[in-house]
């Protein structure tokens, strides 16, 4: 026979175990659930933050990805069209920029989307940590 009376919650982690027994103080069990309660209001305000910029960066990144291919098509398209025309496409066309650096920092087109990608996965990460920390409240 296993001494262990509760084999099931011998082999969790501690933060699992059933506190049934009600052997901790009622100060223990409060800066328990308030630091659980610090940790869910963290995670989920990453969350809401990440959710918000995911997919301003996607959508401003394919935009600034996909305009130069399109006034691209657009000059060859008017390339028998009027040359006033087709110079001020062509102007146009070489004022987009392929980097800007702001700040110290370079942005690009596909950095953004990837940068968008990134805190897609932040939020999830955020929405998973904050499930988590509910839970243990």
């Amino acid at each position: 026979m296993d001494p262990t009376p509760n084999r099931a919650d011998a082999h969790r982690p501690f933060s699992f175990v059933s506190d049934a027994s009600g052997s901790s103080s009622p100060a223990l069990r409060l800066a328990r659930a308030g630091l659980w309660a610090v940790c869910y209001f963290f995670f989920y305000f990453i969350q809401q933050l990440a959710e918000l910029f995911a997919p301003l960066l996607l959508i401003a990144g394919v935009a600034w990805k996909a305009l130069p291919v399109l006034i691209g098509a657009v000059s060859h398209v008017s390339a028998s069209a009027d040359p006033q025309a087709r110079d001020a496409i062509a102007n146009v066309a070489s004022a987009i920029p392929a980097q800007i650096t702001v700040a110290g920092h370079t942005l690009t087109a596909s950095g953004m989307v990837w940068d968008g990608i990134l805190l897609m996965g932040l939020a999830a990460a955020g929405a998973t940590l904050a499930t988590l920390a509910g839970r243990n409240m």
